[in-house]
């Protein structure tokens, strides 16, 4: 590009001549909706499925199976999804998958059997399962570098503030006792139905607030349309400087090196640039930091062991007892007869609330001073203390200071963050959605093997499963270790 003065400027440049303001807020804003809307279809399970239990009169191996439906839906979503984004546009393919997702979530709400419910939910978790990388995409190409590592950050605290926001929507909604027969259907619209209609509704408003979006100027750059990249970073620094007179000093596009029309490529090879020097180095770092990375499983646990942990100490036993203890004596303790049998326990998704909001001002924390350590050298300090203090779990026999040190470990969930933001600023646009959601694919099929593996250890062997997973936790530091420092970054290296 080049300034009016003429003197030549690249497309960093010219992003940070647009800078940050009220496009730059209203598309955070809009990105950390999106991240919600994928929370509530993926995850919903995790309240719907005990939820429905009565009145679809689902066996154990059959909720298993419900809730283990949208992780496999998400590992065969992310990569197809990231190759279609980086080929026809941020922008457009989240309005599709948003409505498909959408559409879906409503129907599941109707399932007149827990078969014909698990069909719709992998079918909606399917389409939502590409949201995260295609939000963090359009979002960090659209602001300037500087702001860069602080808005990804801030969508990621969100991302961990979605499973609580998620159970603050059901704690009004679950406990109503209304039911309404549908005669046409043969089923009874009660609460659980309610609230996965609901789940819907952030979908629905990010669309609307999509189509006052432009596409990501730096996509369109790289497929050579100057014009139209030019347009859109035109656009933003006027919302921008909304309230000012300043003029944009950008006038035309001029590339670093000569642009080569860009073709649809097969996916098999697109998929093997990432294994190939010079990326083949940050591939596999990023897909063994994503691996490493099972805190996940421990937070989709986060609700049975915070019913069990509640369930224990309100008979006035236990306070002298590790975290796994509890969760033994919580086993072996009688149902409480006074409660419907799918009721779920409204203090538990508080205390889910609240683990969610303490990840997300840990994670907000970390923005304030991520620009100064750099991410790398964060995720170094996070995941060694937060895994030694998941290993630490077994060794406190007190119910309070066990529970500290297991909502520390959950804490390391903020890596999910700063590997997310490691990966926009290490991969080229072309390949970045791509990268990301092939990362967190291999950090998936991690989290669907741990979700299993965890059902059983944390009933007949729970303290083997902190060790286990709280030392690979820690080992991350080790693997981070190998990554650039990018604070040495500066906006010449970063990839086109």
């Amino acid at each position: 590009m080049d300034r009016q003065d003429g003197r030549k400027v690249t497309f960093e440049e010219a992003l940070n001549e647009a800078g940050f303001g009220l496009y730059s807020v209203v598309l955070l804003s809009l990105s950390g909706l999106i991240i919600i809307s994928l929370v509530c279809i993926a995850y919903a399970s995790t309240i719907i499925v005990p939820a429905s239990a009565c009145e679809l009169e689902t066996t154990t191996s059959q909720k298993g199976l419900l809730a283990a439906v949208p992780v496999i839906a998400l590992l065969l979503g992310a990569v197809p999804w990231g190759y279609l984004t980086d080929i026809y546009g941020r922008k457009r393919m989240l309005i599709i998958l948003l409505s498909s997702s959408a559409v879906f979530n409503g129907l599941a709400s109707i399932s007149v059997n827990w078969i014909m419910l698990l069909i719709l939910q992998f079918l909606s978790t399917f389409f939502s399962s590409g949201q995260f990388s295609q939000a963090m995409s359009i979002l960090s190409e659209s602001v300037p570098m500087a702001n860069r590592n602080i808005v990804v950050l801030l969508v990621g605290s969100i991302f961990l503030l979605s499973q609580g926001i998620m159970a603050l929507m059901a704690i009004p909604i679950i406990p109503l006792s209304f039911s309404y027969y549908m005669p046409t259907l043969g089923i009874y619209w009660n609460s659980w139905r309610s609230l996965l209609l609901l789940y819907s509704a952030p979908s629905l408003i990010s669309i609307i607030g999509l189509l006052f979006i432009s596409e990501s100027p730096k996509f369109l750059f790289n497929k050579g349309l100057e014009k139209e990249a030019l347009s859109v970073v035109s656009r933003i620094h006027k919302i921008n400087n909304i309230w000012s007179k300043k003029e944009f000093p950008v006038s035309n596009i001029q590339r670093d090196r000569p642009h080569t029309t860009e073709t649809k490529t097969a996916l098999t090879d697109t998929f093997s640039s990432l294994f190939k020097r010079p990326l083949l180095k940050n591939t596999i770092i990023l897909s063994t930091l994503f691996l490493f990375q099972q805190v996940g499983s421990f937070v989709l646990w986060l609700p049975t062991v915070s019913n069990q942990f509640v369930r224990i100490l309100e008979t006035g036993e236990g306070s002298d007892l590790t975290l796994c203890a509890i969760i033994r004596s919580s086993i072996n303790t009688p149902p409480d007869t006074t409660t419907a049998p799918c009721a779920l326990n409204v203090t538990s998704l508080l205390l889910v609330l609240s683990v969610s909001a303490l990840q997300s001002i840990a994670n907000g924390l970390i923005s304030l001073i991520i620009n100064r350590t750099g991410r790398r050298n964060v995720v170094i300090c996070v995941t060694a203390f937060c895994g030694i203090a998941g290993i630490l779990v077994n060794f406190v026999p007190n119910a309070i200071g066990s529970a500290v040190l297991y909502i520390v470990f959950l804490i390391g969930i903020v890596a999910l963050g700063l590997y997310s933001a490691i990966a926009v600023a290490l991969f080229p646009t072309y390949l970045r959605a791509l990268a990301v959601a092939f990362t967190m694919t291999i950090g998936r099929i991690g989290t669907f093997v741990s979700v299993q593996v965890l059902n059983r250890l944390l009933n007949d062997n729970c303290e083997i499963s902190f060790y286990i997973y709280g030392g690979i936790f820690a080992s991350s530091a080790i693997v981070a270790a190998f990554l650039v420092d990018d604070r040495q970054l500066q906006p010449k290296k970063i990839l086109e």
